[in-house]
């Protein structure tokens, strides 16, 4: 069977998104210092269509979270936009622009029906609103054998967590505090569900921890 495998990046004091997420703040007040670790990557920027790029111990790790995904689940607000129904005047597209960096099937968890929204590139977004397990089970269909992606947020990634279906889990950690936010943590307990630490990766501006279910 495919494994469920997390990456995600977070702060020293345990948050993976800033206070006040909003449209204007899609990572909430200071949530972008998560990730300027890798936007100077050439194989980030090769993703989204950008040159050059530096190569340092991040890109082996970067290329590996990006091996054999199939497709992805993440939750409602990492697909952003308002909280609530969708606006069927002005609907909500994603971050992304008309060829997300995805380039294979991606379900988001919500509250809300909507239909399939079809993307260049192989990209279509598919909304589910029958909870976590559901997802994983038509993202894994819809994957072929390959694994899944789960970018979170920190809501989608915990209930994951919580239900012990994460088979992989990779962790940025930045140096970098954000006071407040959206922990990774809250609610999960002491239990990583099996989830044990197989390799640390020193990077400049991140620690890699990766973890796998022995």
């Amino acid at each position: 069977m495919s494994k469920l495998r997390l990456t995600i990046s977070m702060s020293l004091d345990g948050f993976v998104a800033g206070p006040g997420q909003s449209v204007d703040h899609p990572l909430g007040i200071g949530g972008m210092r998560l990730h300027q670790w890798v936007f100077g990557l050439a194989v980030w920027r090769a993703m989204h269509g950008l040159p050059s790029g530096e190569v340092n111990e991040s890109t082996p790790v970067v290329e590996e979270s990006l091996a054999n995904i199939g497709a992805s689940v993440m939750g409602r607000n990492m697909f952003g936009g308002h909280p609530g129904a969708w606006d069927a005047e002005k609907p909500w597209n994603g971050w992304w622009g008309r060829n997300p960096p995805f380039h294979h099937p991606v379900f988001v968890l919500t509250h809300y029906a909507r239909e399939p929204l079809e993307l260049e590139g192989g990209t279509t977004f598919r909304f589910v609103t029958g909870g976590i397990e559901p997802a994983l089970e038509q993202a894994r269909r819809a994957a072929g054998g390959k694994d899944v992606s789960l970018g979170g947020g920190a809501n989608a990634a915990r209930q994951y967590l919580g239900a012990g279906l994460v088979d992989e889990m990779r962790i940025n950690l930045v140096p970098t505090l954000l006071g407040s936010g959206e922990r990774l943590f809250d609610g999960v307990g002491d239990d990583l569900h099996g989830l044990e630490l197989v390799r640390t990766v020193a990077a400049p501006n991140v620690t890699h921890l990766e973890f796998a279910r022995r």
